[in-house]
């Protein structure tokens, strides 16, 4: 993913970390409140590579969500074409966060598994709706889902609506295929801005409602390079 995108995601999570629940609630199914304490692991994890230094991994985020029970989760922010290699690399960041916090007792390691998902900024006819992994052991096969977020599938309505507020900043994508049009057209550029225009005004609703607060909407609105 490019490294603006990247950032802006790192950001908004580091600084408005309540934003994230919609986000999982969306993704997992889950119910949080928004409510829950949220704890936050360090990004960077180092994959022990043979005959080579070990190699640094950096993911985008590591939480876990204590809520009436604790629930680990691993999210990865991308805008390419899905392949293996991401797979590979979700699999490394997965097992290594399982090893950094495993448990060992009576000759025992155990290690758990976060739940992770992938939040693709664009989508392609190739994109699919969820990956996995399957893991053959001596002990039997294991298999699990990665869900897949697209989000050029949401509108505007839907990012209010279910509160992914946390995704405004990328809401750019979804017209990234008129890009060439706006840039020829006067009028379909002020159509533009005034969406955004728009989203300035439900984001100070949201404000005077306290559903958010100044700081969670000043982060949205500079990350998502709005002039108000």
């Amino acid at each position: 993913m490019a490294n603006i995108y990247d950032g802006a995601f790192r950001t908004i999570l580091n600084d408005c970390r309540k934003l994230i629940i919609p986000i999982i609630n969306e993704i997992f199914g889950e119910s949080f409140t928004g409510e829950e304490e949220i704890q936050f692991f360090p990004n960077e994890h180092f994959i022990d590579q043979k005959d080579e230094a070990d190699k640094e991994r950096i993911t985008d985020t590591n939480f876990t969500v204590l809520g009436k029970t604790q629930k680990k989760y691993h999210i990865e922010c991308e805008s390419s074409l899905p392949d293996g290699k991401i797979m590979i690399r979700l699999f490394e960041y997965d097992a290594q966060i399982a090893l950094d916090e495993g448990e060992f007792t009576e000759e025992t390691l155990t290690v758990t598994f976060p739940n992770t998902a992938v939040l693709y900024l664009r989508s392609y006819k190739k994109t699919p709706d969820r990956m996995k992994y399957v893991i053959a052991t001596p002990g039997g096969t294991v298999q699990y889902d990665v869900p897949i977020m697209k989000v050029q599938k949401y509108s505007l309505d839907d990012l209010f609506e279910k509160r992914l507020l946390m995704l405004i900043p990328f809401y750019i994508f979804s017209h990234e295929n008129n890009f060439p049009e706006y840039n020829s057209n006067e009028q379909k550029l002020k159509e533009l801005k005034a969406e955004y225009q728009v989203i300035l005004e439900r984001l100070d609703a949201l404000e005077q409602q306290e559903i958010i607060g100044a700081f969670d909407k000043r982060t949205i609105i500079e990350l998502s390079g709005i002039t108000d």
